[in-house]
């Protein structure tokens, strides 16, 4: 059986490794040791704040109803609860934006759901 040389390879994978840290600082960037632990806690914290991104947006979300709610002389859960109890379906990012951006057609929605 004919011996299988693996340079190509090998020069393959550490140019995608060098590639994926380019532009970290000192030797995490070209000295593979450093440049692969760089590259795997930066994908592990990509992985991690991808879903944490989501979180942070809702609760920013809920804090502009809750601002915009007290400014009308409601709470955040009244409010939540008269929307849910007269049906009307607005989930909360569109409801934060109504209240950060369109203050008065806020007001119409919570009226509406007071009603």
């Amino acid at each position: 059986m004919p011996r299988v040389k693996r340079g190509t390879t090998h020069v393959k994978k550490r140019r995608s490794l060098l590639k994926l840290t380019k532009g970290f600082n000192w030797g995490r960037k070209n000295l593979i040791k450093l440049a692969t632990t760089a590259a795997n806690k930066a994908g592990h914290y990509a992985y991690r704040d991808r879903r944490n991104k989501k979180r942070d947006f809702r609760r920013l979300w809920l804090v502009k109803i809750s601002a915009g709610a007290r400014a009308l002389g409601t709470t955040y859960g009244q409010l939540i609860a008269s929307l849910k109890k007269s049906k009307i379906d607005l989930n909360r990012k569109i409801l934060s934006e109504l209240a950060d951006k369109n203050p008065e057609v806020f007001a119409k929605v919570v009226e509406a759901a007071k009603r």
